[in-house]
């Protein structure tokens, strides 16, 4: 039997596999571990069975205050190299099996000599032990993001862990504080002791890379955010786009007015705060391809350097591909070129770009490039034309 709290679950049937949750810091200092605790401490509060599994206060009053009343799993002594160094006891946690365990730092490399390489590997075995797991991480620690906070601060991160791990977790929440209230903490003491303190606000804790730490933590929590509201929207069959940010789709052919449209869309996407920029090109189920693979390409590389993505889809009908594609990434705005089809052709048949206007409804905006490789001649629907305004407003 399972009932809800929070979005935490009671038990007392069989165990399934423990949630985690995740505090999620830009830099050290911004509460993380204090956060923790005290959703520890509401849980407890409500009669859930709570310890803390490991926790590591370096001698914050308020962290270590926020700890009391809240039962500690003692940690064990780990022998190395003639040193007795203590982790956290995994088994003893395992053998408590309480149903939160509170579990600091997940970066941590254990001590040579433990089970698991790394604290990560730890709550993995909690979690599949049927235990609730809240933990914290500072943004600099996942994977794939430790190059570019080292090129900002000049420090490298040797523990990290796997992005899928933290992206995996049920719940993430943004510890957020701002450069200034930061650097206030650290010269009122309340993060490292008084010797490290004036060195810390010289070198790492600048408001330039505290800044630029805050603006990586937040764009990553939001890209899982806009992760679950997908998965959300796949599981109840939405089709219509949300528009929770402005998410700019450029039909990309091939031809020459593609390098036009794709700097147009990303002026688009750059007006907004957190847009996006995505390129499509349709690949027609026939397998014959109308533009080198050099080409393609090229334009590839341009999005990417601007800063957005590329995608290459199937199918048998252009326009029906570019908005099938569009619903699916929750698309805002399609940004397509002004038609190349001549006068006579027009006559005859409908074009893609007339397609996609007729086939995009009223939730996603279609914005018609013109550019010298154009024909002559109108494009029908619901649209907004956009002339190229000089030489050097479609170069970025």
């Amino acid at each position: 039997m399972e009932k809800e709290d929070n979005g935490w679950r009671e038990r007392s049937g069989p165990l399934a596999r423990g949630r985690l949750r995740v505090y999620l810091g830009a830099a050290p200092g911004v509460g993380k571990t204090y956060d923790m605790l005290g959703e520890g401490q509401r849980r407890a509060g409500r009669g859930t069975d709570v310890v803390i599994g490991f926790m590591e206060d370096y001698g914050r009053p308020l962290t270590r205050k926020m700890a009391e009343g809240l039962e500690t799993v003692s940690r064990k002594s780990v022998p190395y190299r003639d040193t007795a160094f203590t982790e956290m006891d995994l088994d003893a946690v395992l053998a408590r099996h309480p149903q939160v365990a509170l579990v600091d730092e997940l970066a941590h490399t254990n001590i040579p000599g433990c089970r698991n390489e790394k604290r990560w590997q730890d709550v993995e075995e909690l979690l599949d032990a049927g235990i609730d797991v809240v933990s914290t991480i500072n943004i600099q620690h996942l994977e794939s993001l430790c190059d570019v906070v080292e090129s900002i601060t000049g420090i490298r991160q040797r523990e990290t862990v796997p992005d899928e791990i933290v992206r995996r977790a049920d719940q993430i929440e943004l510890v957020d504080m701002s450069a200034e209230a930061l650097r206030r903490r650290m010269a009122h003491g309340n993060i490292y002791p008084p010797e490290k303190i004036d060195a810390a606000l010289s070198h790492y804790f600048r408001p330039g890379n505290l800044s630029a730490l805050r603006e990586i933590a937040m764009l990553w929590a939001a890209d899982r955010v806009e992760e679950a509201i997908q998965r959300y929207r796949e599981q109840q069959g939405i089709q219509e786009p949300w528009a929770t940010r402005e998410r700019v789709l450029v039909a990309v052919s091939g031809g020459p007015e593609s390098e036009t449209l794709i700097r147009r869309g990303k002026r688009t996407a750059s007006r907004g705060a957190g847009g996006e920029l995505l390129a499509v090109h349709v690949q027609l189920s026939d397998g014959l391809a109308t533009t080198p693979p050099r080409i393609l390409d090229h334009q590839r590389s341009l999005v990417e350097s601007l800063g957005g993505s590329y995608h290459t889809v199937g199918g048998e009908d252009p326009a029906e591909a570019v908005l099938r594609f569009a619903r699916q990434v929750n698309a805002t705005q399609i940004v397509i070129g002004a038609s190349r089809r001549n006068r006579l052709k027009n006559l005859f048949s409908r074009g893609t770009g007339e397609a996609i206007i007729e086939g995009s409804g009223d939730d996603i905006d279609v914005y018609v490039v013109t550019h010298e490789e154009a024909a002559h001649g109108g494009l029908l629907g619901r649209h907004r034309t956009c002339p190229p305004q000089s030489p050097d407003d479609d170069t970025l």
